[in-house]
């Protein structure tokens, strides 16, 4: 398993193993100099905002560095996709969270994972960083699905349920897109649709 295969597996353990509890410990109260605890939503939608907020802006940093380095142009659009169909998941989210008068909670643990990510990519070069990247995809959006699947199913706002409803079906396809790359970048056959 790559290394940025390795990071997606301990972020969707963060996201899943402890849920509850980072909600409930970011839920208590507000962190010295940090955002207050929006005391209307739930520790499961608590948790949800924390993991969403950060995910949609890992998507453009990563694509971003997809656009310029990965090999093949079906690569390069799929990297694209990924840095304008997150750019509207950023917004909405947040004019939800302006909506309700909350911010999105810090998860530094969740931001270290991805800025390791981030700097493995950019340390990748050639087919290495092909492979990491679509691995990292796939990883990714399975465990991004999870999440939005989760708040779908247990999570107690209406906005923030009905945004996760609007949302996954865009992460259900690009799961199929990261896999289709996956599939198609194996030895002997070429990254393509």
């Amino acid at each position: 398993m790559n290394h940025i295969a390795q990071l997606s597996v301990a972020v969707m353990l963060v996201l899943f193993g402890a849920t509850v509890d980072i909600a409930k410990a970011q839920n208590v109260g507000s962190p010295p100099g940090g955002s207050p605890s929006p005391s209307t939503l739930s520790p499961i939608d608590y948790n949800f905002v924390a993991q969403a907020n950060l995910g949609a802006p890992f998507q453009v940093d990563s694509g971003r560095l997809a656009e310029k380095k990965a090999r093949t142009a079906q690569l390069r659009d799929y990297a694209h996709l990924m840095v304008v169909a997150h750019i509207p998941v950023i917004d909405d989210l947040n004019a939800i969270l302006r909506h309700k008068g909350a911010t999105a909670p810090p998860n530094t643990l969740l931001h270290a994972a991805y800025d390791t990510m981030i700097a493995s990519l950019k340390a990748g070069h050639g087919a290495a960083f092909d492979r990491d990247y679509v691995n990292g995809q796939v990883d990714y959006q399975k465990g991004n699905a999870a999440l939005f699947q989760y708040e779908i199913q247990n999570g107690t706002d209406p906005d923030l349920k009905d945004f996760a409803r609007r949302t996954l079906p865009k992460i259900e396809d690009h799961l199929q897109r990261a896999l289709r790359l996956a599939k198609n970048s194996k030895p002997g056959t070429s990254i393509s649709d």
